[in-house]
């Protein structure tokens, strides 16, 4: 990893930055599409960062629909013009009866893994108050929809639909400016939900907190634009911009923040 990448980036994403630049010279090698899993907002981050850098390949990301929080790359050559087919993403109607049960976002993320469904082979899970549906790889739809025919002890029937008939789907999100001492995470934690630091630091260390879906226990882990935390019975924040220190040296953010229900 050249020096000047490394000033961008954390050290453990070494791993994520390697495969990023062989899928860049796949599709400059290869003159083909690359097409990658579903990347949260601060991976899809680095993998545009590092084709910026390329003359001979461009970038494009789709989730299913506009703004979707989880979504597939195409890394491609600059002549080459994608098309949404080249995605191959299917999206997962869930049929259930809404007038006698209640499903929630944790419980259908609950089942998809607990059947062994990678996070990455799935994008978001969203609702309009009424009906959930799922983005999903294409090729693991059939699969999906024989894995899973129950959600929180409930009949479930998951029925493959157009993307055409997504949802628009309901958001709580909650912009947010504040000042904060630093971008260690319980520092983010304690100004997104008023907490003490003292608190958000014994929910890092209790791991109550996960950072872009990974269980994280250090209090004085540096959070970077896109990342996205996790505080169990809290809420989620994104940080979407750093700002200039103030004049008692305190740093200007903008967050993104769902409090939970």
């Amino acid at each position: 990893m050249a020096g000047e990448v490394e000033q961008h980036f954390r050290p453990e994403e070494a791993q994520l930055i390697d495969a990023i630049n062989q899928w860049i010279t796949q599709a400059i090698d290869q003159y083909s599409p690359v097409l990658t899993h579903f990347m949260n907002p601060r991976q899809r981050y680095i993998a545009q960062t590092l084709v910026n850098r390329q003359d001979d390949v461009s970038i494009l990301s789709n989730g299913g629909f506009s703004n979707a929080e989880m979504q597939r790359l195409l890394i491609y050559p600059t002549y080459y013009q994608p098309e949404i087919e080249d995605f191959q993403i299917q999206v997962l109607d869930v049929k259930y009866p809404e007038k006698f049960a209640e499903i929630k976002h944790r419980q259908i993320l609950g089942t998809l893994v607990s059947q062994g469904i990678e996070r990455e082979t799935f994008g978001d899970i969203i609702t309009d108050g009424h009906k959930w549906q799922v983005m999903v790889e294409a090729n693991l739809s059939d699969y999906i929809r024989v894995q899973v025919d129950k959600i929180a002890n409930i009949r479930v029937q998951l029925i493959p639909i157009s993307l055409d008939d997504v949802i628009s789907q309901i958001s709580d999100a909650e912009e947010i400016q504040t000042t904060v001492s630093s971008l260690r995470l319980d520092a983010i934690i304690a100004s997104s939900f008023n907490y003490s630091r003292n608190r958000s630091k014994e929910l890092i260390e209790h791991g109550k907190v996960r950072l872009n879906w990974e269980d994280i226990d250090k209090p004085d882990y540096p959070v970077a634009i896109h990342d996205l935390i996790s505080v169990r019975h809290g809420g989620r924040i994104k940080l979407t911009d750093v700002g200039n220190p103030t004049k008692k040296n305190k740093l200007h953010v903008s967050l993104l923040l769902i409090t939970a229900n």
